[in-house]
């Protein structure tokens, strides 16, 4: 009977680990209600802002304790004047000292085929503060530059802060990288000196989250339009190089819902991922190698 190399072995079992079920899985769901169709999860400062899209756009703050988000009874609601301002939030980019992006996708018809994507430069403080956009929307920024949709977030690359925001669609995808401050000036992302550099990616981006100490940008995604969750992890310095996505690994799951946001919590290996569905909407995921 022959027996396996044991360098090949070894590989094997590397590959096995390394891709194994335990990366990324799903050890508790749970229903936070209030927030219409959760469109995104933020980790600020210890706090966790869940936002989405009840009859006005919103987002409420919470706490982590051990398994378990507690509401901090503090709402906040995109609003100016009562007015709607971005009822459909699609990200949050923020980073402390610099200026914060949400970004808002628009409905131009009642069919929902078309769409306006809108990058909003908001004094974040303020609007921490008063709970509302009153006072606090510095500037409206159309993303013409976009194919489909916006989701900032900020990265950094090779020493520099950016405002990245990636397409939702299955053609022609791409993450954008914007100057923050040119963008926080312009009335559109198409104006000169806004887009620094892009590259091409996968399709069904949702939402994006920067981890910042490995230099690793993750497409919170779905893989097929509207359902079923997907991470994927990206060199960020090496995708921007070579113009196209540089795939560190993917991690799928078996939840069949619309996977819309996702963030690493301040605990080693562990995340939270939040979805669309009116109940289940929040899971706790375990990543038992690297995360």
């Amino acid at each position: 009977m022959k027996t396996l190399n044991p360098i090949l072995v070894l590989i094997l079992m590397f590959f096995v680990a390394r891709y194994s079920k335990t990366e990324g899985k799903i050890t508790k769901t749970v229903t936070i209600d209030s927030l219409g169709a959760c469109q995104g999860i933020s980790r600020q400062n210890g706090c966790y802002f869940l936002y989405g899209d009840r009859e006005v756009g919103v987002m409420r703050e919470y706490q982590l304790r051990k398994d378990s988000l507690i509401y901090l009874n503090k709402e906040y609601q995109f609003t100016v004047k009562g007015e709607n301002i971005i009822k459909h939030p699609t990200g949050i980019a923020y980073h402390k000292g610099l200026l914060t992006f949400v970004g808002n996708s628009v409905r131009q018809n009642a069919a929902g085929t078309a769409w306006k994507a809108v990058i909003n430069c908001i004094n974040w403080q303020g609007f921490l503060k008063t709970k509302t956009l009153d006072g606090n929307l510095i500037k409206s920024i159309e993303d013409d530059a976009c194919i489909q949709g916006t989701r900032p977030e900020y990265v950094n690359y090779k020493g520099k802060w950016f405002v990245a925001t990636a397409d939702y669609g299955n053609k022609a995808n791409e993450v954008r990288l914007y100057n923050p401050i040119a963008l926080s000036k312009a009335d559109k992302t198409s104006e000169k000196g806004i887009l620094f550099k892009k590259f091409t990616c996968s399709p069904w981006v949702q939402n994006l989250h920067w981890i910042a100490d490995k230099g690793i940008l993750v497409l919170i995604q779905n893989q097929i339009e509207g359902r079923k969750w997907r991470l994927t992890f990206l060199n960020l310095e090496k995708s921007i190089d070579s113009g196209h996505e540089t795939v560190i690994k993917v991690i799928d799951t078996n939840k069949l819902d619309e996977l819309e946001g996702f963030t690493f919590t301040d605990q080693a290996g562990k995340g939270i991922a939040v979805s669309s569905a009116r109940k289940n909407n929040v899971s706790f995921m375990d990543f038992a190698i690297g995360g």
